[in-house]
């Protein structure tokens, strides 16, 4: 408190003294326009002399520091500069040295994949140019049969080439008669480690390269698709059986290649005025959830389905017993039983396919939230429930051309709304 009073006092005696001053200066002003001869010069005082301030030597100790800092900076690009340089050269010499024996086998390989990896893309653009859009299934298989053989003539180069460095490394440390650690110096680490690193780059390239020309090709067998551009309550597809909806058990299968999974999203739904939920099939984020009856007798299966790629579901239900069981890509990945034992599916209902029956009418009453969107294609409906075998067929084989007897694909009328239409082979 005792500081910060005196600083006070000080400030404030120091400003009255300087009024003071400001105010006989005023009053000896000269009003006479008398001329004065200004003072000589040994009149006048000079200051030449007068100490620093603090601010001044601090300000003075920036200027030093700074000026030191870039010395210091300036010193130490040119010795970086100085050592980069040194360091580039015996790098040079090492790769010169020990790596001639890696650059004719890796130009080998580089060039041999390129040329290949050439010759396919621009093979496959050439017949992309002269075909139609529709796409024959054989063709579509010559497709994918030559990229799974390019990929496995690659993968099998390149682990022949792998292979025989690892055995001259095996026999050069033989000849040498030395330990590996004091034989594999740091330059060789360096050669082998790039030649490594540009040995896997090339297989992730050329996976990729298989990834992007199968992920846009439709299941086997199959030549059309129902597209659901985006989530609306306006888009979805009616489906109208070819046989009664009263049963007992059924199987229902599709291909399902969904944008985006949220909390519910409907695949297909089945259901009356008295009971908007008997069948629902549905994905919950990467879980696929079959429901019979109402949402409280259903089978959850996780972590079965990613986005973008086409997955193949079953759905399998016996009201005997009530068996309930979830198929994914023609293997079993959830079963339970006491799953609505005992109830029977009414007929005269609506089917509906990207949305859920809870309205009066059909497109009555949608929810914007549980549409689904992407593409669905082999959608089928049994009376009966399918054998493990039956499954794993359409999964596998031309499942688009397996038909089911209350819904078959391709035979039983399914008819787009709003923005859902029929797209094919992409």
């Amino acid at each position: 408190m005792f500081p910060f009073l005196f600083i006070f006092l000080s400030l404030w005696s120091f400003s009255s003294t300087q009024n003071e001053d400001d105010y006989e200066d005023f009053f000896d002003l000269n009003f006479d326009n008398e001329i004065e001869i200004p003072p000589t010069e040994e009149t006048v005082s000079c200051d030449c002399q007068r100490e620093h301030t603090e601010w001044d030597k601090l300000f003075i100790m920036l200027e030093n520091s700074q000026m030191k800092e870039n010395m210091l900076l300036h010193s130490l690009d040119e010795i970086l500069k100085v050592e980069l340089q040194r360091l580039r050269g015996e790098m040079l010499q090492l790769v010169e040295n020990f790596s001639s024996h890696c650059i004719t086998a890796s130009e080998q390989a580089t060039s041999w994949i390129s040329s290949q990896l050439d010759q396919m893309l621009e093979r496959k653009n050439q017949e992309a140019e002269d075909r139609s859009v529709m796409l024959h299934e054989s063709e579509q298989g010559k497709v994918l049969q030559e990229i799974l053989q390019l990929s496995q003539n690659v993968s099998s180069r390149l682990s022949r080439l792998e292979h025989a460095w690892r055995r001259k490394e095996e026999l050069d440390i033989q000849q040498r008669g030395l330990p590996e650690k004091d034989y594999m110096t740091r330059g060789d680490s360096f050669v082998l480690n790039s030649l490594w690193q540009e040995l896997q780059e090339a297989k992730a390239e050329l996976k990729e390269s298989h990834r992007k020309k199968t992920q846009n090709l439709l299941p086997i067998g199959c030549e059309t698709a129902l597209l659901f551009p985006m989530r609306s309550k306006k888009i979805f597809a009616s489906v109208h059986p070819t046989t009664e909806m009263m049963l007992s058990s059924f199987s229902a299968c599709m291909w399902v290649k969904v944008t985006e999974m949220l909390d519910k999203t409907i695949v297909f739904s089945y259901g009356t005025k008295r009971n908007p939920y008997e069948i629902q099939l549905y994905l919950s984020y990467d879980s696929a959830v079959l429901a019979v009856s109402s949402d409280l007798n259903k089978i959850v299966a996780p972590n079965v389905i990613t986005s973008g790629q086409w997955t193949h579901f079953c759905g399998i239900w016996n009201s005997a017993n009530g068996d309930a069981s979830l198929f994914v890509n023609g293997k079993l990945v959830k079963a339970s039983s006491n799953i609505a034992e005992g109830h029977i599916i009414p007929n005269a209902g609506i089917l509906q396919i990207g949305q859920e029956k809870n309205g009066c009418c059909v497109g009555g009453g949608f929810n914007e939230s549980l549409a689904f969107s992407g593409k669905i294609t082999g959608f089928n409906i049994w009376n009966r429930v399918l054998s493990e075998k039956e499954i794993t067929r359409q999964s596998e084989e031309e499942s688009c051309n397996i038909r089911g007897n209350v819904v078959g694909w391709g035979v039983t009328e399914i008819l787009p709304h709003g923005g859902a239409q029929y797209v094919f082979t992409f």
